[in-house]
């Protein structure tokens, strides 16, 4: 396979009527699939620029550099564009857990039947990092 390549241009870049994009983050070694959050152009410039991401809260409605309250940051190994320009796949360096319920991923749990199973064991202790009443 011969690459080839062109210019970036982030206006070309398909973000919603929020003015967002979705972003998967991904474990840059075994591709496990960390979390599922939004970045605004802000957000993306900023990741691409630093090399550790930023996200959007939609809760908040501020930037979120990952790991800045945890130390649990993402550093970037790879960020890929889908062929719509409406969804980047970031492939990180996961520094500690993803999740900020204290898990590695935050597909910690799976679907069965009528149930929800955690089948992961958390890495850190949300309460304590997170200082939640």
């Amino acid at each position: 396979m011969t690459e080839t390549r062109e210019a970036f241009d982030i206006a070309k870049v398909r973000f919603d009527g929020a003015g967002l994009i979705a972003a998967v983050a991904c474990d840059a070694d075994t591709g496990e699939v960390l979390m599922v959050a939004w970045m605004n152009r802000e957000a993306l410039e900023k990741t691409l620029r630093e090399g550790v991401v930023t996200y959007w809260s939609r809760s908040r409605g501020e930037l979120w550099t990952k790991g800045l309250t945890s130390g649990h940051t993402q550093e970037v190994t790879e960020i890929r564009i889908d062929c719509d320009l409406d969804c980047v796949l970031l492939r990180v360096r996961q520094r500690g857990g993803a999740c900020h319920n204290g898990f590695r991923s935050c597909f910690y749990r799976r679907i069965e039947g009528g149930s929800l199973v955690t089948d992961r064991e958390k890495v850190f202790d949300d309460e304590s990092v997170y200082k939640r009443p």
